[in-house]
């Protein structure tokens, strides 16, 4: 089984554990730019922009010492294409503003880990023309920082990290596409 196949099946494992004892599973997350399975904007976007959209969460569960919001793109032609990897984010925050800068090192203390495109931070949608992509936020609320992790670590660096400590987790799913 390839390496992302394993990922997302352990990933798999552990929301059908938390679901299975009812854990903390009311954790939501949603952005004013676009709704569940809405179409992301221009803005936020390779032909826009590229601007990080303004994410905000509820519902945290009790214990949340930390954050982690991955944005895959399950639908790219070579496989899952990562847009965006960024943990630590503070156990207080509410969310994530509007146009987050492509620093490894964010001044609330966040880390952002390194993109598909080669570089840290936000990479917005910009799948081949003719095609319609799902681009997929996922938080994560953990018991604990990924001490330890440096900033532009990988995805797949943050996943094997975050094992054992996720408390909850939310998805939202956008859509775009290039003519």
């Amino acid at each position: 089984m390839g390496y992302l196949k394993t990922c997302k099946a352990v990933i798999a494992g552990i929301v059908l554990v938390f679901a299975s004892f009812g854990t903390a599973f009311s954790l939501e997350l949603r952005s004013p730019a676009f709704e569940e399975g809405g179409k992301i904007p221009d803005k936020h976007t390779c032909v826009g922009e590229n601007v990080s959209p303004q994410l905000f969460w509820d519902d945290v569960p009790e214990g949340t010492k930390s954050f982690v919001v991955l944005m895959d793109d399950p639908d790219a032609p070579m496989g899952n294409w990562v847009h965006w990897v960024v943990f630590d984010i503070p156990g207080s925050a509410k969310g994530i503003v509007e146009n987050v800068l492509p620093e490894a090192a964010l001044p609330d203390g966040a880390k952002q880990g390194m993109n598909s495109f080669r570089w840290p931070g936000y990479g917005g949608p910009c799948p081949p023309p003719g095609s319609r992509h799902r681009y997929v936020f996922t938080l994560f609320a953990l018991d604990s920082l990924l001490d330890g992790v440096p900033a532009l670590a990988s995805r797949s660096t943050v996943i094997r990290a975050m094992q054992g400590h996720i408390l909850g987790t939310a998805e939202l799913t956008g859509t775009y596409g290039r003519e």
